[in-house]
């Protein structure tokens, strides 16, 4: 379906529609940003990672959420351009250990090592796609365990993101990406659902129905997965994330002492 481009000529060809992405970015990343101040007033006691650290750990994990990204799972209730990937699982483990901005920060350079390493065939279109869904899961979850770090919290939060995500990516899709992807290849939108009506014949040329039977339940697995296993993973992950800063910080009361 997508015929590969240089980044450069496709980001001199769409200038207008890359600013307005790194706009996005931009917003996305000084939103989380306030939200994590506040949560740090409301948790004083919560310990922040060193900078240089922190950008250390920002980097394995985008470098391996775009490694992730590479393996796509086409799924039997979707078109072939619908697939599952694992990519969000080690930014949404990421994000809960240092921070919403964090997770932001970790969405956007996994998008740049994608355009670095494969380049774009969607005009920037589909990264934006996958940044943005990407988001709806990342931040809600990241926000709200960052105001409560309990495991409670942690499942709360889980189920908050999924549902965010469903719901923003199946809307996302009906409103923007469809319509989008159809301009982008030059194919009327009724193509593409037609793609989906193949499967389900009770699509009958209905966007609406379209994004609920194919992209909402893609959704709603992809948050699933990757929210389950965060949660069996991230208290046992978490001592080794945060282990060398405070092991950095005993030192240096004992230097100081």
């Amino acid at each position: 379906m997508c015929i590969s481009v240089s980044v450069f000529e496709s980001f001199r060809s769409n200038l207008g529609f890359v600013l307005s992405f790194l706009a996005i970015v931009l917003i996305l990343f000084g939103l989380a940003y306030l939200l994590e101040k506040v949560a740090r007033k409301n948790n004083p006691d919560s310990e922040p990672l060193s900078p240089t650290r922190r950008i250390a750990m920002i980097g394995m994990f985008s470098a391996v959420a775009f490694i992730l990204m590479l393996f796509e799972v086409p799924l039997p209730f979707a078109p072939s351009f619908y697939k599952l990937d694992l990519s969000e699982l080690p930014i949404l483990i990421g994000a809960f250990a240092f921070g919403p901005s964090a997770g932001v920060m970790m969405e956007f350079i996994k998008i740049l090592l994608k355009l670095l390493f494969k380049g774009t065939s969607t005009a920037f279109v589909g990264e934006l796609a996958n940044f943005a869904v990407g988001c709806s899961l990342i931040l809600p979850a990241s926000v709200l365990y960052s105001f409560k770090k309990t495991k409670g919290q942690a499942l709360l939060s889980m189920i908050v993101g999924t549902l965010v995500l469903t719901i923003f990516g199946t809307s996302f899709n009906a409103f923007y990406l469809l319509p989008a992807f159809a301009k982008l290849y030059g194919m009327p939108l009724e193509a593409l659902i037609g793609m989906g009506e193949a499967i389900f014949p009770s699509i009958s040329g209905s966007v609406f129905r379209f994004v609920v039977y194919c992209v909402a339940p893609l959704n709603l697995i992809k948050g699933t997965v990757n929210s389950v296993v965060t949660l069996l993973v991230y208290k046992k992950l978490s001592p080794i994330l945060k282990s060398s800063h405070a092991t950095a910080v005993k030192k240096g009361s004992s230097v100081n002492g």
